[in-house]
């Protein structure tokens, strides 16, 4: 009988034990399911959706890029994660510049392009140098720079945002269209195209049609153009369609038959672009890319004009930071003085 008992209490214990653990796990289970559900339900607000912004910053005018990083910061309550894209030899540069003056707070990705992926790929041009700078191709290569982003807007550095960023990236692309730009036939008036003499606004004034290439390609020289200084991209589609790919193509075929030059158009980078993207891109609001103020130092918009303006691009020769140029007051209320004291407007003959 005491063997019996000793049985049923070492059963007893066993039981109790079972139960305790089964009773453990239940508890446990409910627990971690409720930590889940907190989880997911703080999940939109912490994982407000991230606006790209790529610019790039080169040693000469880095206070440029300072000046709309700051007007698109200025004027948006969006998450924006800019992507800063420099040489090796100012990545040091740009990230003093931010961290010691009152862009501290932005969110933000120092970026290394390393110039090496041009080789052979860029025609020496005496007419304008500067647009052969290594960055000046960057647009051409988001998708090696930027990797966890569906969309992404990349701006040229000479431009002031003074509308809602949020607005420009939601910009809507077409189906099977990798990129949207604003066209050169979209600027306000007529008025505005007389006065800027010389400015190009078609294919014609970018691609030499005396070459077979330009010729085979079928493109009407009367074709409008667009201007690649503000683009909203598709990373999918620009990887699907393979669109770096293609550029370097129509770079390297430059190289060998002198397609285009910087003498015509201007654009060593907008020419290979106008290519691979004719047909095949959705458009910008053209308020979110008012240009050309770089043009001409004498040719002015109206002052109501560039009030309304969300985007004011100074592309040309002519920049607001340097003498001569127009304008420069509304770039100039967005620079962030130089902490290092190298970048200084020069506003003087």
């Amino acid at each position: 009988m005491a063997l019996l008992r000793k049985i049923n209490q070492v059963l007893l214990f066993l039981l109790i034990v079972t139960l305790c653990v089964i009773l453990y796990k239940k508890v446990q289970k409910g627990t971690v399911s409720k930590n889940d559900a907190d989880d997911e339900s703080e999940t939109p607000e912490e994982l407000e959706e991230e606006i790209p912004v790529v610019i790039c910053a080169a040693a000469g005018r880095m206070g440029a890029t300072m000046a709309a990083i700051n007007s698109i910061y200025s004027n948006t309550d969006a998450n924006i994660l800019f992507y800063v894209v420099g040489l090796r030899n100012t990545l040091t540069r740009i990230r003093k510049w931010i961290e010691h003056s009152k862009l501290r707070e932005i969110n933000f990705k120092i970026v290394e392009f390393n110039p090496m992926v041009l080789k052979g790929k860029i025609r020496p041009d005496s007419s304008r140098p500067e647009l052969l700078q290594p960055l000046n191709f960057v647009r051409f290569y988001l998708p090696l720079l930027i990797h966890q982003h569906e969309k992404v807007i990349y701006l040229d550095d000479d431009v002031i945002v003074q509308g809602d960023i949020q607005e420009l990236y939601d910009t809507t692309l077409a189906l099977g269209h990798a990129a949207a730009f604003s066209d050169d036939c979209d600027l306000p008036s007529a008025q505005d195209i007389n006065r800027l003499v010389g400015l190009q606004n078609t294919y014609m004034g970018y691609l030499d049609y005396r070459k077979k290439a330009i010729k085979d390609l079928g493109i009407s020289p009367s074709t409008c153009s667009f201007n690649p200084g503000v683009i909203v991209a598709n990373m999918t589609e620009w990887k699907h369609q393979r669109i770096t790919k293609q550029l370097e193509k129509w770079m390297q075929k430059n190289v060998e038959e002198n397609l285009y030059s910087s003498s015509l158009g201007g654009g060593v980078a907008t020419s290979p672009m106008l290519i691979v993207f004719h047909g095949k891109y959705s458009t910008i609001n053209p308020l979110w890319h008012i240009r050309h103020l770089g043009w001409n130092p004498d040719a002015r918009y109206s002052e109501h004009f560039l009030q309304e303006a969300k985007l004011l691009h100074w592309n040309g020769r002519h920049k607001p930071w340097d003498f001569p140029s127009v304008h420069n007051d509304l770039w100039e209320s967005w620079f962030v003085p130089d902490p290092a004291g190298i970048f200084k407007l020069n506003h003087h003959s």
